[in-house]
């Protein structure tokens, strides 16, 4: 008789091997991991590597029905809102083209980016990829394909213009009559397929497959020894760890350019929250929006609409735009010139809190988004003449240009130089 409690299939574990930790830069031999199971850094606790149950099927069949709701979502109206007798309907585009009749194509071509063409390359790319590595042999060019890929997550933000057509149709509550179309419902399914695709996908699983001929050596001699090699260095875009020939070497595997450490990590993060800093009095004391209702209206900033919301009672809404257009931002820049200036005095305590702090920064900044693309809709669908009409301020275009900066500047901090700095420090100490 069988035991019910062993599985009648082998459980198939992932290949482990040397990998340096990107939050801290230990080079540490992470084991093989049955799926549902996860690796963590031994010294600051950051993920190495989740091994899912989901085959790569599932990953694509999930991509090419988020392909297909946003397909939907572009070609049918988000909302319909009706007004004195007029009628206007919005979709995806109308918002970015009324802020290019603003004169603000900038602010529209972001829009654009973050809601229709990164999320597309981002399916398009995944899917095409997962489809041909299947292959005996999978083609180069899949490599870079995928690299791309995995930088056009951070951009891909149709979760975050969820929140904004939320709070959009909350605001025109009273101001006019409106209705939810098609294009909401196809948003609504379309970012739970994407949420539901992120987490299936195995992204080391498609390295894995991606891997040259002797690319992952280094890592499998490091496993056998427990020796880490002279001059190994990990890749920021694929995780795998190689020793380069020389200075300025690319990854045999992705083709990323290899260094031991983000290139000019502090001054480039340095002048990105200093310019981000500069842009968020402006986008704070200009308005972002203009509201006239039969003649009369006035500006509002982003705090002035906050006050407008806690004077309607809309208590949540407002506690949900205060915390992401007010309070991330501004954690944001403290918390990246905290850490920077923790990385130039040597500051040795809490780098585990620190390196959180980090993750928790790059994850959350993308969120603040939700004040521009509910601006752009309301822009969009409120256009009656002398009845009711909403203008987008240029104070949006301010506030747009800290929300980029800030995420270029969580990209291109390196967390492991607060740890290279305290190491510097400790042993500087004790000479």
């Amino acid at each position: 008789m069988s035991n019910p409690l062993v599985a009648d299939e082998p459980i198939e574990l992932t290949e482990g091997g040397l990998r340096e930790c990107p939050g801290c830069g230990l080079f540490q031999i992470e084991p093989a991991l049955a799926p549902g199971t996860t690796a963590h850094c031994q010294r600051c606790g950051t993920i190495l590597r989740k091994a899912k149950h989901r085959p790569l099927e599932h990953t694509i069949a999930l991509a090419l029905a988020a392909l297909i709701l946003l397909a939907v979502m572009c070609l049918t109206p988000l909302m319909t809102v009706s007004s004195a007798g007029m009628v206007h309907r919005a979709g995806i585009l109308s918002g970015p083209v009324e802020l290019v009749r603003r004169n603000m194509s900038g602010l529209a071509l972001v829009v654009v980016f973050v809601t229709i063409l990164a999320p597309l390359a981002k399916l398009l790319g995944t899917v095409y990829v997962l489809l041909r590595v299947r292959e005996a042999n999978p083609p180069r060019h899949l490599r870079r394909i995928f690299a791309a890929v995995e930088r056009l997550s951070t951009w891909s933000m149709l979760e975050v213009f969820v929140l904004g057509v939320f709070v959009a149709y909350v605001k025109l509550g009273d101001l006019v009559k409106i209705t939810l179309d098609a294009g909401v419902y196809a948003l609504l399914a379309l970012t739970v397929v994407i949420v539901w695709a992120d987490g299936a996908l195995d992204r080391e699983a498609v390295w894995d497959r991606l891997d040259s001929v002797g690319a992952r050596e280094t890592s499998r001699r490091a496993a056998r020894t427990g020796v880490v090699p002279h001059g190994a260095v990990g890749c920021e875009t694929c995780t795998l760890v190689v020793v380069p020939e020389k200075p300025g070497a690319k990854c045999p595997r992705c083709d990323s350019a290899l260094h031991e450490r983000k290139p000019d990590s502090l001054a480039w993060t340095w002048a990105l929250v200093i310019a981000a800093a500069v842009m968020y009095l402006p986008a704070n004391i200009f308005p972002v929006l203009t509201v006239m209702q039969l003649g009369a209206g006035a500006p509002s900033t982003i705090l002035g609409g906050v006050e407008e919301l806690l004077q309607s009672g809309m208590y949540p809404l407002a506690a949900l735009v205060f915390f992401a257009s007010i309070a991330v931002p501004m954690m944001k820049l403290v918390g990246l010139t905290f850490m920077l200036i923790t990385v130039q005095t040597g500051h040795a305590a809490w780098l585990r809190d620190r390196t959180r702090l980090y993750y928790a920064i790059h994850w959350i900044g993308r969120w603040s988004m939700i004040d521009i693309f509910m601006e752009a809709l309301l822009g969009a669908l409120v256009q009656f003449g002398g009845v009711v009409t909403i203008e987008p301020g240029i104070g949006a275009v301010a506030f747009c240009a800290v929300v980029i900066l800030t995420i270029f500047a969580a990209e291109t901090f390196d967390p492991r130089i607060m740890w290279d700095a305290a190491e510097e420090r400790v042993a500087q100490a004790n000479a």
